[in-house]
């Protein structure tokens, strides 16, 4: 697919503050029309979060800042590394303002901004899944969207929770939790393969999500 073919983010299913459920949706339509692999091999999701669930990103939609910078808790997007050739990965990101897709190297710099200094609760983990497994295993039922007296903090979308193959109902917690602890020291083989096999990808810092992406054959 060109950069500036006919997809707008406005295509796709994009139900606010739900965006693993968002995620999940645009990987089966990806899918579905041709723009991605059939079998969405060339897809890798990626949770952004840390420990203490407060992420900075800017450039997103729901901001009210002339910089687009949102402090979430989570965050989730699509990354597209195509099969042979030379063109680029590129970030789906339905929250987001920039064009859609965009290229990882200027989304890093835009949205990560590496360069600009954080205090260390403030620094971003990476948690990359091969969209084959994920759409496999995924599974929410929307409790962490509840408040304790059990009322919508969101209106969550009209259509059903997503169940993962196996019939698990939730985990959505397995993957939108990630502690230091799980940030790969190197990008070496091994950790090129896991990111196949295990279901709940690899941990990546945030120096090291463009070199994952380059080493990474979809």
């Amino acid at each position: 697919m060109e950069l500036g073919s006919s997809l707008d983010s406005s295509q796709f299913q994009h139900t606010p503050y739900y965006c693993e459920e968002n995620v999940y949706l645009l990987c089966k339509k990806l899918c579905a029309n041709g723009t991605a692999e059939a079998d969405g091999s060339d897809l890798f999701v990626v949770f952004i979060s840390n420990e203490k669930k407060q992420i900075p990103l800017w450039h997103q939609k729901a901001s009210w800042r002339a910089d687009g910078v949102v402090l979430w808790d989570y965050h989730v997007i699509c990354v597209q590394r195509k099969k042979g050739g030379d063109s680029p990965c590129l970030v789906w990101d339905l929250d987001s303002s920039l064009p859609f897709p965009t290229p990882l190297a200027p989304y890093v710099s835009e949205t990560i901004q590496p360069s600009f200094q954080l205090f260390s609760e403030y620094q971003r983990f990476f948690r990359i899944v091969h969209a084959p497994v994920f759409l496999r295993c995924f599974a929410s039922d929307r409790r962490h969207m509840k408040d304790s007296a059990g009322n919508w903090i969101a209106q969550p979308p009209a259509y059903e929770p997503i169940v993962a193959e196996d019939k698990t109902e939730h985990n959505l917690n397995e993957y939108n939790e990630i502690r230091a602890a799980e940030v790969s020291v190197n990008v070496e083989p091994d950790l090129m393969n896991a990111v196949y096999t295990d279901k709940l990808g690899v941990v990546l810092s945030e120096n090291q999500l463009e070199e994952f992406f380059t080493q990474v054959s979809s």
